[in-house]
């Protein structure tokens, strides 16, 4: 059921390579070659000038509540320029910001350049946003990463859906914790994010996946940050309470929480108090680590090689060896900067938009040692799987000395999880 998502891109440079244009002794015919290379050269130079005469559109949530998709969006337009790449923010607030969030959306597609519009993560209102743009603009690519509305609902608007595959992931967190000796596993959240399809069917499969290795499943409820307590108030509920849970449910367990901002403390108390941490929601070396660890990573900003190793330096020292675990490349950042790359490779003529290897190729230009699996997304009440709603993950690493990744993406997940709900 599974496709495995590898970029061959060697094989066509060597191919290409191979073929040489003979040497032609004639002048005469050596000058009209001459020409008919001038030719081409100007019609190329024409041709990526055209290519170029368009803008691209991401639209992220801030540093403060997605920093990894921010900087995705912020590498992506650094490559390409601010002349071609342009770059908006969703409130903070934006369940309690509905109109503002779709205006910030429409708005980009008041520019007679656009051609794409990606928004990551595709919050509540992306869908309604989609819709108007279509309505104005039927020319715009619609692309949604990471949707936080049902994919059903955000497929019928967006030309092109990926999220990172809860389906896959239910059951591969559950065995790496498994493997590693766990025999608890905690997960936190709140009523919003369990009130969606995602999250929802992820946590049947979490339970019966605990079920199929004998683990104990249990649930947390902390605030969520887009209410008045924001963001402050959430962290310092998980800073208070992870002594408490780990004392609870022991040393064994392990917890996964459904909010970046959970994340960072989180990681702080799980490194002071005992438990593993198999990966984030949205898994990134980056993702909580450099402040639960006090980590300055200026000098590795956007070397996700040296970024994993400084951090995984950190986590061996603080004896967390075998504990902590992580994408080695940020989620975010690759689903902001790769979809951005896809939706160009699309407009330049490169690839296709529903190509689940061409959406392969262009995350590794962001992420170029990771190893990715994924599939359609298949509605679990109608069976219908979505031709234009992809489901990825990337490999688990966990972080040790030395570290090592769990081989995830080559477990074949059993059937059944598929229509688990």
């Amino acid at each position: 059921m599974k496709k495995k998502l590898l970029s061959l891109i060697l094989a066509s440079a060597m191919a290409i390579s191979a073929f040489a244009v003979p040497t032609l002794a004639a002048e005469v015919e050596t000058i009209e070659i001459e020409d008919d290379e001038e030719e081409t050269e100007e019609a190329a130079d024409e041709e990526t000038e055209a290519a170029g005469d368009y803008h691209i559109g991401i639209v992220t949530g801030s540093v403060s509540q997605s920093e990894d998709d921010r900087r995705g969006a912020e590498a992506f337009q650094e490559k390409y320029g601010e002349d071609r790449v342009t770059l908006a923010i969703y409130p903070d607030n934006f369940t309690e910001e509905l109109e503002t969030t779709i205006q910030t959306i429409v708005n980009l597609s008041d520019d007679p350049d656009m051609k794409a519009i990606i928004v990551n993560q595709a919050i509540p209102g992306t869908t309604e946003a989609f819709r108007q743009i279509k309505e104005r603009r039927p020319d715009i690519l619609c692309i949604a990463g990471e949707s936080h509305e049902d994919l059903p609902e955000i497929g019928s608007a967006a030309d092109l859906v990926c999220n990172n595959d809860f389906v896959a992931r239910g059951y591969l967190i559950i065995r790496t914790a498994h493997e590693l000796g766990c025999d608890t596993f905690v997960h936190i959240s709140f009523p919003r994010h369990m009130s969606y399809e995602t999250m929802s069917r992820r946590v049947a499969i979490m339970k019966a996946a605990c079920e199929e290795f004998g683990m104990k499943f249990e649930m947390e409820t902390a605030p969520d940050p887009t209410t008045d307590v924001g963001v402050p108030g959430a962290q310092a509920y998980i800073l208070e309470h992870v002594p408490e849970w780990v004392e609870k449910y022991g040393t064994n367990s392990a917890y996964f929480c459904t909010n970046d901002a959970h994340t960072e403390p989180l990681l702080k108390q799980l490194l002071e108090y005992g438990g593993y941490f198999i990966e984030a929601d949205l898994p990134s070396p980056l993702m909580g680590y450099p402040g639960a660890l006090g980590l300055d990573l200026t000098e590795e900003a956007g070397d996700f090689e040296k970024i994993l190793a400084k951090v995984e330096s950190a986590i061996v020292e603080k004896g967390g060896a075998g504990r902590f675990g992580t994408w080695a490349y940020s989620y975010g950042y690759t689903v902001s900067a790769g979809l951005a790359q896809h939706a160009m490779n699309v407009i330049d003529g490169k690839s296709e938009l529903d190509n689940i290897d061409d959406i392969a190729a262009a995350y590794q230009e962001f992420s170029p040692k990771a190893e990715w699996n994924g599939s359609n997304y298949t509605n679990a009440d109608t069976g219908v799987k979505m031709d234009n709603v992809f489901l990825v993950y990337q490999d688990t690493y966990i972080m040790g000395d030395p570290g090592h990744f769990m081989g995830s993406t080559d477990v074949e997940v059993p059937e059944k999880y598929f229509t688990t709900k």
